[in-house]
């Protein structure tokens, strides 16, 4: 993978994105690898989100930097004169791939088969449909992306899990404990919430829709202690047995 693919990787585009299309989605990951969404306690994910961060930035300024006339012109970082024939950025077609020009090399010398190194794309996680996972302890754990369709985590202690954009479509999540799990944009339609715990979870974004949420726990008193946020419940089943319209 040449730098410029890592960089519209980085950013979940495919090269040949538009700057505009750069600038969106900058600010969506940033949005959801902001610290403050996640929990203050979790360390493991404090310390990934500021990576991830860190990547992007990188990311979104060396495609702006290389987006106008000079957007065929790599420049790296620190090692070679900036007036050398090495400085020019060759197209795949005319440089071998194996040459050290067309990997980007970390400056912190971080292999980059690393997790903080590159994203790795949602097409690379396991299909996890239909497993069975009642009563699991996943808590903490990074589940973003995969996909969980019609699996059994019945009664799974899914407490502080990160789960942005996960795929739970039909899952069976009955008496799951979802205590502070992040559920951003994650696909929900027609999943069993019966009796879940949902305190302090953000499903921000979330599809609801035909989802089961009878008995769940979302108030403290009067106080909903949910994200909804731009959440679809269209034909959802609330707490209170009611069908949201």
């Amino acid at each position: 993978m040449n730098e410029l693919e890592r960089y519209y990787r980085v950013l979940e585009l495919e090269p040949g994105a538009t700057i505009e299309e750069v600038n969106q989605a900058y600010k969506d990951l940033v949005f959801v690898w902001h610290p403050d969404r996640l929990p203050k306690d979790n360390l493991r994910l404090q310390q990934k989100a500021q990576d991830k961060l860190k990547a992007i930035n990188e990311a979104r300024e060396r495609l702006r930097s290389l987006n106008g006339k000079h957007q065929h012109i790599y420049q790296p970082p620190r090692t070679q004169p900036q007036k050398t024939s090495t400085d020019y950025y060759q197209s795949p077609r005319t440089q071998p791939q194996n040459t050290s020009t067309d990997y980007y090399q970390s400056p912190r010398t971080q292999p980059q088969n690393t997790s903080t190194d590159h994203y790795q794309p949602p097409k690379q996680n396991p299909d996890l449909s239909g497993k069975d996972f009642s009563q699991a302890n996943l808590s903490n754990k990074d589940l973003s992306g995969r996909n969980l369709s019609y699996a059994n985590l019945s009664g799974a202690d899914l407490s502080d899990t990160f789960m942005h954009k996960v795929i739970l479509r039909g899952a069976n999540l009955s008496e799951a404990n979802l205590f502070r799990a992040n559920l951003l944009l994650a696909d929900l339609r027609e999943a069993n919430l019966r009796a879940a715990n949902l305190i302090g979870a953000d499903l921000s974004g979330a599809d609801l829709r035909g989802a089961d949420l009878t008995g769940a726990r979302i108030r403290s008193g009067d106080r909903l202690l949910v994200k909804l946020i731009g959440a679809n419940l269209a034909g959802a089943i609330m707490p209170d047995g009611e069908v949201h319209k």
